[in-house]
């Protein structure tokens, strides 16, 4: 008797240890034609040129894209002179900035995400408030925890011999109808800038808002360039569709195959996280936790709200070229959006912590735990259903998720602040 407890104990270990391996009845680098479509569409290679959009013009303008990148690391965009967008999107952090809720001139409502790849997008913040990279550029410039800045003082800066000549080589001249010296006047003047722009009449005001915009659109021409570069995991799908199981076996381990094996199925991950940046680009509320002390994010709902009345939307007298803005004609709506949040990228996670719209996670795992067990929403409801995975399921996927780490694909200059010394 002892001896079949005994048998029963050590078949019973075994099993688990060839589980835990990825050896339960099926080779970890062998798939199914289906699977092996699906791991294409997951593939880089399968992501496509990017699109020029045709409410910026200037968005493939290597001039612009020049500018853009003065502009990105540019301090004097903000109320104190020492804030810039490279501030919360350092390049060496993935474009973002290691802490939970990023710090400007305050501390702002979320986190920072990564820029990268970011112009695939059609929706902009965790919250979609913005409909073009352009447009959402804009956006910190004038938050009072970000830069703390006014379009007017943005407008001056172009006007000035650092930005003027390359700003009319890409834009065109700028108006005189807006008198230098007018401005200068009122930037020299006591009153507020809220005060100052009421000094301005309507005219004088859409020239402003014109050559502002014009700043974001040079600014999305830059990150335009911030593109994904090929990751262990687009490597190893190469090889799969190749039929070289040795190279497979060479560029992921089985414990990682059997993470990516647990995403595309046992997991679903890919309801959400699809296509070549795992991303769907569209809002779900999945139970996230506020800050501690915080009240529940709106997300979505407020976000749209938001949107639709944005001056700088595809609707509005800033665009390049009127287009008929499908994506906000057809636009979701509907009180499921409360606190919905944009579906985020998972590539290149590696070194981005914390995670979450507010850093509520701090490493992966903690991201992991959350969707197992997938509790109720403090706002909305939870669309979610609890993964219920073991301990090692959550490793493997967790070891599946680190092979999407890659550098981006751009020139070193295009990480570098244009204002410092270059190596």
């Amino acid at each position: 008797m002892q001896l079949l407890v005994r048998g029963s104990i050590v078949c019973l270990a075994l099993a688990l240890l060839l589980v835990i391996a990825g050896c339960d009845g099926h080779d970890a680098h062998e798939w199914e034609e289906m699977e092996r479509l699906e791991l294409e569409s997951l593939s880089l290679a399968a992501l496509g040129p990017l699109p020029l959009n045709p409410t910026n013009l200037a968005g493939n303008n290597e001039l612009a894209q020049e500018m853009g990148r003065r502009l990105f690391f540019e301090t004097r965009m903000s109320a104190n002179d020492a804030v810039s967008c490279a501030t919360c999107h350092q390049p060496e952090r993935r474009f973002t900035d290691g802490i939970g809720v990023s710090v400007g001139l305050g501390l702002a409502e979320r986190n920072a995400p990564s820029l990268i790849g970011v112009a695939y997008s059609p929706w902009f913040y965790w919250d979609g408030r913005k409909d073009s990279l352009w447009a959402q550029a804009l956006a910190p410039i004038e938050a009072v925890n970000e830069h703390g800045s006014h379009r007017l003082q943005v407008v001056l800066l172009m006007y000035g011999e650092d930005y003027r000549s390359t700003y009319e080589e890409v834009f065109g001249d700028l108006p005189q109808a807006l008198v230098i010296s007018e401005l200068e006047s009122l930037a020299q003047s006591d009153l507020d800038w809220a005060q100052r722009w009421s000094a301005l009449g309507p005219i004088e005001k859409g020239l402003v808002n014109q050559i502002f915009s014009n700043v974001g659109k040079a600014i999305a021409a830059y990150e335009r360039l911030l593109m994904p570069g090929v990751s262990r995991f687009d490597q190893y799908v190469a090889a799969i569709i190749d039929d070289d199981i040795k190279l497979a076996n060479n560029t992921m381990s089985v414990h990682e195959a059997e993470g990516l094996r647990l995403f595309i199925g046992a997991a679903s991950c890919t309801q959400c996280h699809n296509g070549p940046l795992f991303t769907n680009n569209a809002f779900h509320n999945t139970g996230l936790l506020s800050v501690p002390g915080a009240t529940p994010d709106a997300g979505r709902i407020r976000g749209l709200r938001e949107l639709l009345v944005d001056e700088f939307n595809c609707r509005g007298a800033y665009v390049d070229t009127t287009i008929e803005c499908d994506e906000l004609k057809f636009v979701k709506t509907g009180s499921e959006l409360r606190g919905a949040m944009r579906t985020p990228s998972l590539r290149n996670l590696q070194g981005t912590a914390p995670f979450g719209h507010a850093g509520q996670f701090p490493d992966l795992r903690a991201v992991l735990d959350h969707y197992n067990e997938a509790l109720d929403a403090m706002i909305g409801h939870n669309e979610a259903k609890p993964l219920e995975l073991w301990p090692w399921q959550l490793e493997q996927l967790e070891a599946f998720l680190e092979t999407l780490a890659a550098p981006p694909t751009v020139a070193r200059k295009w990480l570098q602040d244009p204002n410092t010394v270059e190596p």
